[in-house]
C-alpha cells in the first residue's frame, strides 16, 4: 500500500472535517432530542419529517439545497460575506455538508437513549423542587450518554464517507478539499488510478473498523458501569 503526499493531506482533511462536524452538531442534537422527547407541542411530527428528512434525500440534493442557501445568492452566503468569511468551496462548507447528512443519525440515537430513561426519576426530581435545568444536568445528560456516544460515533463515520453533498458545497480541490472519498473517486476515473484507490479504500476500512470498535467498547464500558 502506497500513499502520495496527497492521499496523506485527503486522510487528515477527513478527520478533521469529521470531527468538526460531530462537534458542532452535537449541542444541536441533544437539544433536538430532548425537545422531541420531553415537550409535547403542535408541529411535533412535522420537526420529526424534517430532522429525519436528509436520511432519504439523496446527499446531491441536500448539497444543492446548501449551495443555493450559502451561495452567492443565498442569505446566509452573503451574511458570511458580509462579514469577510468564504464559505463555498472550502472545507467549512465540507463540515457543514457532513453535519447536515449525519444530523439524523445522531438525534435517532440520542432519542433512543433518553427514551429509555424511567420517567418515575424525573418525576422524583421534579417533586423535589429540582428545575428543569437541573433535571437536565443531573438524570437526562448522564443517562443519554450512551446514545450520544453511540450517535458521535454513528455520525463521525457517516462524515468520513461522506461524497454527494460535499463535492457539490466544497468541490473536489486537492489539499484543500479533497477528503477520502473524493480522492476514490478521482483514482477510479483515472486507468492508472486502481492501486492508490485501492491503499484509500484500506485506509477508509481501516478507519471505519477502528471507530465501530471504539464504539463497542465505551458501549460495553459503559454498560458495566451502569449495572455495577
Amino acid at each position: 500500500m502506497s500513499l502520495s503526499p496527497q492521499d496523506l493531506t485527503a486522510i487528515g482533511l477527513s478527520m478533521k472535517i469529521a470531527v468538526c462536524a460531530t462537534a458542532l452538531s452535537l449541542p444541536f442534537g441533544f437539544a433536538t432530542a430532548w425537545f422531541m422527547v420531553f415537550r409535547n407541542f403542535r408541529g411535533k411530527v412535522l420537526l420529526e419529517v424534517l430532522v429525519n428528512l436528509p436520511l432519504t434525500l439523496p446527499p446531491v440534493v441536500i448539497g444543492y439545497f446548501l449551495l443555493l442557501l450559502f451561495g452567492r445568492h443565498g442569505w446566509a452566503g452573503a451574511a458570511l460575506r458580509s462579514a469577510g468569511i468564504e464559505f463555498i468551496f472550502t472545507w467549512k462548507a465540507a463540515v457543514v455538508a457532513s453535519a447536515t447528512v449525519g444530523f439524523p443519525l445522531l438525534v435517532r440515537s440520542i432519542r433512543l437513549g433518553m427514551e429509555s430513561i424511567d420517567r418515575q426519576l424525573i418525576q422524583a426530581s421534579r417533586s423535589l423542587g429540582a428545575a428543569w435545568y437541573d433535571t437536565l444536568a443531573t438524570i437526562v445528560l448522564p443517562l443519554s450518554f450512551r446514545g450520544m456516544v453511540a450517535g458521535s460515533s454513528l455520525m463521525f463515520a457517516r462524515s468520513l464517507g461522506e461524497f454527494g453533498a460535499t463535492i457539490i458545497v466544497a468541490g473536489n480541490i486537492p489539499g484543500l478539499t479533497q477528503t477520502i472519498p473524493l480522492a476514490i473517486y478521482d483514482y477510479a476515473s483515472s486507468p492508472t488510478g486502481t492501486s492508490m484507490a485501492l491503499s484509500l479504500c484500506a485506509v477508509s476500512v481501516t478507519l471505519s473498523v477502528a471507530i465501530l470498535l471504539l464504539h463497542e467498547v465505551i458501549g460495553k464500558k459503559l454498560e458495566n458501569g451502569r449495572s455495577a
